[in-house]
């Protein structure tokens, strides 16, 4: 019988017997796997979760009572259950569903979490805000896992729920992983939990015995499921959590529906903070990514039959070329570390890994300890690079501040995905580093416009006595030929890459490319313009400012980035009160959605034909400055 079909929402589940259940949680699955062997996606963290998702929702009422998912890629057969099963093939695409809860696509989507370790914050706050309003119906539960218990603020969130008693239910998805393997002491604790035969039977034995306590035990067990929980987290490894305040439940077996159903059961009826330690397996049910989790973590179309990728790249990208030139620096400097925030092999870091395993420091996703560490090594005299993604960046902008650039510590931050990220979305958009990272004193800001440039750019970051960032694309693999010397760029110097007149086109790292297809779209139409490489984005090259201006009735800055506080910003402070004319062409401030990158810089006018027509148009007179 097709489950799948009868579903049309979370309460066409709650009539279902377990077997039932079991057997639409493989329709699930099945529907994940086709759909995303077509379009690509986080596939493996969703498999895992297949199960607990059916398990949650049948016990559940939707939106009534409210499911947080954290990280929010776990999220597919949620989607599917709560009325999108039609729409799941859309998945990731331009105008369809995005890959992550999003609030304003479904009621069912309680927050939009792209990011990870907040959902007990979320959570501890609906449950508060349902006191304070008088409104005792509904749950809360937060889903965390896939490595994101490894991040701070999810134990600052416990220690409140704690201190304040609220009934607040939390199932640790225990996979394992993020992408890679977890790291930690945390990961090591939970290994302990999981692993040791032991303790199932110990806990078998203390739930027995409860129960056979004169005169209360029977009392006990059926009244005070939290009592019964408390008492076992005294002679368990769960008495961390218990020390947080939380009574511990587990280990569950994630993919058994009736061992999900009864211990999410007793962790509802329990009136305090309650964690749920539930073991599965990443990629379950397709066994490449069991095989291999960290490759089907997040991965583009793939051939079901053999896991295979379907569109493999021509050429390097530029992740691959800053792993390449990290290495390289390493071999040369044994002063050279990397730090990273579970993304080893996202950032390029795996090479450096295996050639350098112990100047490899992978901090789980902690962004904002992976930041105030690297100080740590670099006061201890060592050169860090901490490879990081931009928009994970962003969590920790007060120790760069702080910790960082107040410090003057000689620190490189190699940002990857700046710029439009695509089929992730606005959560993995790395639009705004220019703009924090320009703001902060002393921060040097470069972009390399090229995967050969981009070697010069570290082998110059890791010369400098201070902290300086280095932002490049996801993507955009092209050929190139690694440099054989390698040349100390001055620091705050762009380069005229092709002389003209009249118009002055200056782009900063992927600006450089649309500028330079912006100029032959010009010179078809009579127009020679300059084409200038600014390469850095803080220190401005102001003497080369100033020149273009004194030559060039019109300048038009080119940038990846949002408009407000970016590269073109920087240019129009330069000029302000000159009378010099800047075009500036860039990001809106506004959001920017999920789908395939060449359609949504097309959308947002960042294409060579849009730099093209602002600039000839400013020129004409028929395009005012903006």
């Amino acid at each position: 019988m097709d489950y799948l079909s009868r579903i049309s929402g979370p309460k066409d589940t709650h009539g279902l017997s377990e077997r039932e259940l079991a057997l639409l949680a493989g329709e699930i699955r099945e529907v994940i796997l086709s759909c995303v062997s077509k379009v690509g996606g986080h596939l493996a963290p969703s498999l895992g979760t297949v199960e607990l998702t059916v398990a949650l929702h049948s016990m559940l009422d939707s939106p009534r009572d409210k499911i947080i998912w954290d990280v929010g890629h776990q999220c597919y057969a949620h989607k599917i259950i709560t009325g999108r099963a039609c729409e799941f093939a859309s998945i990731r695409q331009y105008g369809g569903l995005s890959g992550f809860p999003c609030r304003f696509e479904s009621e069912h989507d309680i927050v939009g979490t792209g990011h990870a370790s907040t959902s007990i914050s979320y959570g501890l706050g609906l449950v508060e805000a349902a006191r304070l309003a008088g409104a005792s119906e509904g749950h809360v539960v937060c889903v965390i896992g896939d490595g994101a218990l490894s991040g701070g603020v999810a134990f600052e969130a416990m220690n409140q729920a704690g201190h304040l008693r609220t009934p607040l239910v939390v199932i640790l998805n225990d996979n394992q992983m993020s992408i890679k393997p977890n790291v930690g002491a945390i990961s090591l604790y939970l290994n302990r939990i999981r692993l040791d035969p032991t303790l199932s039977k110990l806990r078998e034995e203390i739930e027995r015995g409860v129960l056979r306590i004169p005169g209360i035990g029977t009392r006990a067990y059926s009244l005070g499921k939290d009592v019964k929980e408390s008492m076992k987290a005294l002679l368990v490894p769960g008495m961390l959590f218990e020390e947080l305040g939380f009574a511990y439940i587990g280990v569950v077996d994630g993919h058994d529906i009736h061992a999900l159903r009864k211990s999410v059961g007793q962790a509802l009826e329990t009136k305090r903070p309650v964690l749920v330690h539930v073991k599965t397996i990443k990629g379950k049910g397709y066994e490449p990514a069991e095989a291999r989790p960290d490759d089907f973590h997040g991965i583009g179309p793939f051939h079901i039959g053999n896991g295979v990728t379907k569109n493999g790249s021509n050429g390097t990208t530029y992740t691959e070329a800053f792993g390449r030139a990290i290495l390289r620096a390493a071999r040369e400097d044994e002063r050279v570390v990397a730090v990273t925030a579970a993304m080893t092999q996202g950032t390029g870091l795996e090479p450096f890994e295996r050639e350098f395993p112990d100047r490899l420091y992978d901090v789980g996703i902690a962004e904002e300890h992976a930041v105030v560490f690297a100080a740590g090594l670099a006061l201890g005299g060592m050169r860090p690079v901490v490879a990081v993604y931009s928009t994970f960046l962003q969590r920790a902008f007060d120790m760069l501040v702080q910790d960082i650039a107040l410090q003057r510590l000689p620190i490189v931050f190699a940002v990857d995905r700046a710029g439009i990220v695509g089929d992730d979305g606005p959560t993995h958009h790395g639009v705004f580093d220019l703009s924090y990272l320009r703001m902060i004193p002393d921060m040097v800001v470069m972009a390399p416009s090229s995967q050969e440039q981009l070697h010069h750019m570290v082998y110059t970051a890791l010369r400098q006595d201070g902290p300086v960032a280095l932002r490049y694309p996801r993507g955009l693999a092209a050929r190139y030929t690694e440099p054989a010397e390698l040349v100390e760029i001055p620091i705050g110097r762009g380069e005229v890459l092709e002389e003209g007149a009249d118009v002055a086109l200056v782009g900063i790292g992927t600006g450089v490319g649309i500028a330079r297809e912006a100029g032959k779209l010009m010179r078809a139409q009579g127009v020679v313009p300059t084409l200038v490489d600014a390469r850095f984005a803080k220190p401005l090259d102001t003497d080369l400012l100033d020149r273009l201006a004194g030559t060039h009735a019109l300048i038009v800055t080119v940038e990846e980035n949002v408009l407000a506080g970016g590269f073109g910003s920087a240019v129009l402070e330069h000029f302000a009160g000159t009378g010099v004319r800047v075009q500036r062409v860039g990001l809106p401030d506004r959001f920017v959605p999920h789908g395939a990158r060449a359609r949504l810089l097309a959308d947002v006018g960042l294409t060579a034909r849009d730099v093209a027509a602002a600039a000839i148009g400013v020129r004409t007179g028929a395009v005012q400055i903006s």
